[in-house]
C-alpha cells in the first residue's frame, strides 16, 4: 500500500491517495539533485490530478548514476520509516544500478524482517499507468512454480489479453517455452539450467510484440503448442468472468468477490459489486484476496467503508504513523458509509503467503467490528504493516518508493509483520485448488470459506511467519506444497502489484 508523495528536486505527483494527501504541499522543481521547489501547490480535500509526462534525460549529469543514487540516499533518509537503521555514511561507489545502493542502505531493516525489499525505484510512467487502469503488455498471466518438482502453473488468466484468447487459463501447465518450434526447451530443463530465474527469463521481457512458443497442458489435460505475442492490456481489477457471484450456502445467499490488486479502476467495479449485495440483501461475504499484494491506500479503504453500512461516523479504520520527524503527516481515518455499502454479519477472508499491504489493511480494519463472526481461509497473509510513500524525479522518469508509516486498526494491531493468522479470531486451512475456478463452491479455499460462515468446523491456519517459508516473498501454499509466484529480477510495476503476471 503506498501514497505518492513529493519528491526534492522531482515533478509534481498528484495522486488520489486518501486524505493524507490534501495535508501536503506538492513540491515543483525543474530537477536537480535536492533542489528547492520553485512552486507550491496545496490540494483540497479529497483532490487530485494527474502527472505530466516524464521526460527523462538518462545522459545528462542530472541522471548519472551517482546522481540518481544519491538523490535515492537523501529522500530515504528524510523519510524513511526507521531511521536508527540506515548507516550513518555508504558510498555508492560500489553499487552498480540505484536499486543496489538502495537495498544495501535499507540492509539492517531487512535483516530484521521489517522492509522485506518494499523499498525500490520504479518508472514514474509506467507506475502511473498501472495504477490509473491496470495498464500493462505481457501474455495475460499469472503463474507459480514448484521448483522441487519443476514444474510452472496459471493461477490466473487475465481478460483482454494474449493468452486467454489462446486457450491458456487456471490450471493448464506450461510445459515447454521458446522463440520457435525449433528451439522449445522445456520447463524441467529450464529449472535445471538456472531454475526459476531461467523460466523467467525463457518468457522474454514485458514488452508488447515480444512472442514466445508455448506448449501447455490445460485444465482439462489437452496438449496444445502455440504462438503467443505479449501485447498492451489493462488488468481489469475485478474479473468480469468470475470476480463478483451470489452463491448459495445452503439456503443463505452469499457474497462472493475476488479483487487482484487496489487501483484506481477498482473502485467503480467495487461500487458496483457491492451495489449488487444491497440491493440483493446479502449479508455474508466471501472476500477473496488469495493473490492481492496490495496497491492505493485510498482504494483499501473504500473497500473497508463498503462493508460499513454499520459504522459510525467515529468508528476508527486505520491508523497512520509516519516517523517522529514526518508527525505531521499521521492521520486517523473513520468509517465513511457509502451510498453501495452493506452491513456484514459475518465474513471470511481468502488469504495466501501472497496477500500483503492493502488486502491486509482491509482484513486488519474489521477485526475489531467482527471478532468471532470472521475467519482468515487458506493460508497466513504475508505480514506487511506498513506502506510506502512514492517520491518523484520525473527529469530521469525516477519514483522511489520508501517504507515510511506503519498502519494499525482501532485495536492498536499494528506488528503483524508474521501476518494476520495470529490477529483473527477464527482461520481455517485451505488449499489453493487451481484445478478449479476461482470463487466455484468446490474450490478448496472457497468451499472452506463458505463452510465457515455455515458453521462448519476447520483446522487453524498456523500463526508462524511467512518469512520462513521458502522463497516466502511471493509463497502461495498450493495442497500440502508451497509453490511460488514467478517473478522476474527486475519487475515492472504491475509485477510488483499483481505478483506472478506475465
Amino acid at each position: 500500500m503506498y501514497i505518492v508523495r513529493p519528491g526534492k528536486g522531482g515533478s509534481m505527483a498528484l495522486r488520489k491517495s486518501g486524505s493524507i494527501l490534501a495535508l501536503a504541499a506538492l513540491l515543483s522543481a525543474c530537477g536537480g539533485g535536492g533542489g528547492s521547489s520553485s512552486n507550491v501547490v496545496s490540494l483540497p480535500p479529497g483532490g487530485g490530478g494527474t502527472t505530466p509526462a516524464p521526460t527523462p534525460t538518462p545522459g545528462s549529469t542530472t541522471c548519472s548514476l551517482q546522481s540518481r543514487q544519491n538523490w535515492a540516499f537523501e529522500q530515504i533518509n528524510e523519510w524513511y520509516l526507521f531511521p536508527e537503521t540506515l548507516p550513518a555514511s555508504l558510498s555508492p561507489a560500489p553499487y552498480g544500478t540505484v536499486q543496489a545502493y538502495i537495498d544495501a542502505l535499507t540492509a539492517t531493516a531487512r535483516n530484521q524482517g521489517r522492509d522485506r525489499y518494499f523499498t525500490y525505484m520504479t518508472s514514474i510512467a509506467e507506475e502511473e499507468a498501472f495504477l490509473s487502469s491496470g495498464a500493462t503488455a505481457g501474455f495475460g498471466l499469472r503463474l507459480s512454480y514448484d521448483s522441487p518438482l519443476a514444474r510452472l502453473f496459471v493461477l490466473d488468466a487475465f481478460e483482454g489479453a494474449p493468452a486467454l484468447a489462446a486457450g491458456i487459463d487456471r490450471g493448464s501447465e506450461i510445459l515447454a517455452i521458446g522463440t520457435s518450434s525449433a528451439n522449445l526447451q522445456t520447463v524441467a530443463s529450464l529449472f535445471a539450467q538456472g531454475g526459476a530465474a531461467a523460466v523467467s527469463s525463457a518468457l522474454g521481457p514485458s514488452t508488447a510484440g515480444t512472442s514466445r512458443v508455448l506448449r501447455f497442458r490445460n485444465a482439462a489435460g489437452a496438449e496444445t503448442t502455440t504462438t503467443v505475442g505479449k501485447a498492451d492490456y489493462a488488468i481489469q481489477p475485478i474479473s468480469p468472468r468470475y470476480g463478483v457471484q451470489i452463491l448459495d450456502n445452503g439456503g443463505t445467499r452469499t457474497g462472493y468477490i475476488n479483487l487482484r490488486t487496489f487501483i484506481d479502476s477498482a473502485e467503480p467495479q467495487l461500487r458496483d459489486a457491492f451495489a449488487r449485495f444491497r440491493a440483493e440483501g446479502v449479508s455474508d461475504l466471501v472476500i477473496d484476496l488469495r493473490y492481492n499484494g496490495g496497491g492505493l491506500v485510498r482504494t483499501a479503504q473504500l473497500f473497508a467503508d463498503l462493508m460499513g453500512r454499520n459504522r459510525f461516523a467515529s468508528d476508527i479504520l486505520s491508523v497512520t504513523r509516519f516517523r517522529p520527524s514526518k508527525a505531521s503527516f499521521n492521520e486517523t481515518r473513520n468509517f465513511q458509509p457509502q451510498p453501495q455499502s452493506v452491513a456484514p454479519t459475518r465474513i471470511a477472508f481468502i488469504t495466501t503467503g501472497a496477500s500483503a499491504s492493502a488486502s491486509e489493511l482491509v482484513i486488519n480494519a474489521m477485526i475489531p467490528y467482527l471478532g468471532t463472526n470472521m475467519a482468515l481461509v487458506g493460508s497466513n497473509s504475508y505480514g506487511k504493516p506498513v506502506g510506502q510513500v512514492g517520491l518523484d524525479r520525473s527529469a530521469c522518469d525516477d519514483r522511489i518508493r520508501i517504507i515510511a508509516f506503519a498502519t494499525k486498526n482501532a485495536a492498536g494491531n499494528a506488528d503483524y509483520y508474521n501476518g494476520l493468522a495470529g490477529s483473527v479470531a477464527n482461520s481455517c486451512q485451505a488449499p489453493d485448488d487451481i484445478t478449479l475456478p476461482l470463487g466455484d463452491p468446490a474450490e478448496a479455499s472457497t468451499g472452506r470459506a463458505l463452510g465457515f460462515l455455515a458453521g462448519a468446523a476447520c483446522t487453524p491456519i498456523s500463526s508462524t511467519s511467512s518469512a520462513t517459508v521458502a522463497a516466502q516473498r511471493t509463497a502461495v501454499p498450493v495442497g500440502e506444497r508451497a509453490r511460488e509466484l514467478l517473478m522476474p529480477d527486475r519487475p515492472t510495476p504491475a509485477q510488483r502489484e499483481v505478483p506472478g503476471s506475465f
